[in-house]
């Protein structure tokens, strides 16, 4: 049964790269022909659904993203969180520069104006005014502040420095919590760690049963300058943590519960010094 499914679905992620190729040779074709330059984010924001249809993910999410401009904050599972997070919100990524090599993710990456760095060189500094130039500009940005991906059972520390793009610009942080599940339990496939190969990972993933991926928008808070980027840190990735915790726990499973859940806030950020922001309701897609 499992080579069945991996047959159906290598087909329709054959059929969807190929899709994706003609609508990149469009778009570029369209921009040559108008010598004007075409947002790629709705686009991409399409192909990232359909990316995740490929893969076979049941996405439910909780919360809404902010209507203003927000820094996001996520913990990070694997390479699908980009795929998952960019079909629910437009946003642009920073990420790791072998991303953008990635067959399909890569180019939906770079689409969606991923910031990508590569390791050392003190490149922080500089990504971080991009970012803080983004913000202003009005367009989200997510990172992901433990700096690499986890097993899913919890949430490494967040590193502060690229935190600080959110109060240099004025801008709320709103973190979001990214869980994967099969049959209730943590999902041991998803994660996307040590020394794993894309193309490897991506074959075990299309080959297994549909996973279930619960994704929690956090209320946005708001800091300021005078809050240590270290306290900022550890608030926001205590917030993503029960946010984790929460999803384990099943809370999240009962429609009617997730519901009032959300409403009452699915997840509060306790900070003094910070600023709640708004509620939203709970959503689900296939």
């Amino acid at each position: 049964m499992s080579w069945l499914r991996l047959c159906a679905r290598i087909t329709a992620f054959m059929a969807f790269l190929a899709a994706t190729t003609m609508l990149a040779a469009g778009l570029r074709i369209t921009e040559v022909a108008t010598r004007k330059t075409i947002d790629r984010t709705p686009w991409a924001r399409l192909c990232f659904r359909w990316a995740c249809r490929c893969l076979g993910l049941e996405i439910h999410q909780h919360g809404s993203p902010s209507d203003e401009t927000v820094l996001f904050v996520s913990n990070h599972i694997g390479w699908s969180d980009i795929p998952i997070l960019g079909s629910l919100a437009p946003i642009r990524f920073l990420s790791k520069a072998e991303v953008g090599q990635w067959p399909v993710i890569g180019w939906l990456a770079r689409q969606a104006g991923t910031l990508f760095i590569r390791r050392g060189g003190g490149q922080a500094r500089r990504v971080r005014d991009r970012i803080i130039g983004n913000l202003q500009a009005g367009e989200n940005v997510l990172v992901y502040p433990e700096g690499t991906t986890s097993a899913g059972l919890t949430v490494l520390p967040f590193h502060g420095l690229l935190l600080k793009a959110a109060p240099e610009s004025k801008t709320p942080v709103q973190p979001v919590t990214i869980a994967y599940r099969r049959d209730g339990r943590p999902d041991h496939l998803a994660p996307f760690i040590g020394d794993d190969e894309f193309h490897s990972h991506l074959l075990r993933m299309l080959r297994q049963p549909s996973a279930r991926v619960d994704v929690v928008f956090h209320a946005p808070v708001h800091s300021t300058d005078q809050v240590p980027s270290g306290e900022l840190a550890a608030r926001l990735r205590q917030t993503v943590l029960d946010g984790l915790t929460r999803i384990h726990s099943g809370e999240y499973d009962n429609p009617v519960t997730d519901l009032l859940k959300t409403e009452d806030d699915p997840g509060p950020p306790h900070l003094p010094s910070l600023h709640g922001g708004q509620r939203s309701p709970d959503q689900s897609t296939g």
